[in-house]
């Protein structure tokens, strides 16, 4: 162990946070203003391959990339490694598909008040799964390191506790001050998938809500993906530039997807719909019975809206969005 370093956790970092490397790879990724409008299949065939490392943007069951994770599904990718940051209804689904074979975990498997997800819970209990441990702010900061350029940031978060245990981060001593700090490696994601409000042809990105890291993991991840409510012309994003949090040159692909986190709440649009997401977790007790319910919803359906359509279509989005708007 290096002499400046006093501990290490015993965790796994699973993607590379050399950042002169990943310099050299952004310093070389197109920068153009072009349009970048495609579908939800060919992004997903385009830029997800099997191993790459998966970054979901949004947080718990708020403005969650839906129908970019079913599509993952069910091109059947495997093997990715996935950044469990507050993940309840991303992690549902991609367990479903058994798409991950390694977490760097801050909160998976449960659904927050809704209770836990079986099929999540035996996803991680089959020993399929690699984990390592981290809080949600050290999940954060190891995305704010990478968006900075850097490999790794300094932090208290952890310190004395077993997730620093189970983490993959490092003890070392402020050479200022002499403190002891956690120091976070930086998370440079292969591509990231995120939902957004609106969204110009480009890529420039308006989040209403909460925003979490995504800001942070859009300039992290190597390619992003964006699903948007809406798509506005340039003119409009012009107009008020400080509400795009998530730049052109970070995207690599926009696609319109009216509806796109439902089941989950798009804050300001529509509620998330608690019966289906309390079907989802009622159907995962029986196997058998959860098979058929992911067949029926994901694999045998075309694409994301014949899924909403089988759930109830415009109609339910409407009494969602009176829902949304009562609070």
């Amino acid at each position: 162990m290096d002499k400046d370093i006093l501990k290490e956790g015993v965790g796994e970092v699973y993607a590379s946070p050399n950042s002169d490397e990943m310099r050299a790879f952004f310093r070389n990724k197109k920068k153009l203003l072009e349009n970048k409008l495609t579908t939800v299949k060919d992004a997903i065939e385009k830029y997800i391959n099997d191993g790459d490392y998966l970054a979901v943007g949004g947080f718990g069951g708020v403005r969650i990339p839906t129908a970019l994770i079913h599509e993952v599904v069910r091109r059947k990718k495997k093997n990715l490694g996935f950044s469990g940051h507050v993940s309840t209804h991303d992690c549902q689904i991609l367990s479903a598909g058994e798409c991950f074979d390694r977490v760097d975990a801050a909160y998976v498997v449960g659904l927050e008040a809704r209770g836990l997800s079986k099929n999540s819970r035996r996803m991680f209990e089959s020993g399929k799964v690699k984990v390592t441990e981290w809080s949600n702010g050290a999940l954060s900061w190891r995305f704010k390191a990478a968006a900075m350029g850097l490999p790794y940031i300094p932090s208290r978060v952890m310190l004395g506790t077993d997730t620093f245990k189970y983490s993959g981060a490092k003890e070392g001593l402020c050479p200022f001050t002499g403190q002891k700090l956690a120091l976070l490696p930086a998370l440079y994601p292969d591509v990231a998938l995120i939902h957004v409000h609106r969204a110009d042809i480009y890529g420039n990105c308006q989040i209403d809500g909460i925003l979490v890291a995504d800001d942070d993991m859009a300039k992290a991840s190597k390619r992003v993906v964006i699903t948007t409510e809406k798509v506005i012309s340039n003119e409009e994003i012009r107009r008020e530039p400080s509400k795009t949090v998530i730049p052109y040159w970070c995207v690599d692909a926009v696609i319109e997807v009216p509806f796109g986190s439902y089941p989950g709440n798009m804050p300001g649009e529509y509620y998330s719909d608690e019966a289906h997401i309390t079907e989802w977790l009622k159907t995962e007790k029986d196997p058998e019975a959860f098979k058929a319910f992911i067949d029926k919803n994901i694999h045998n359906t075309k694409d994301f809206y014949e899924y909403l359509e089988l759930n109830g279509g415009l109609e339910k989005i409407k009494e969602l969005r009176k829902i949304e708007h009562l609070y």
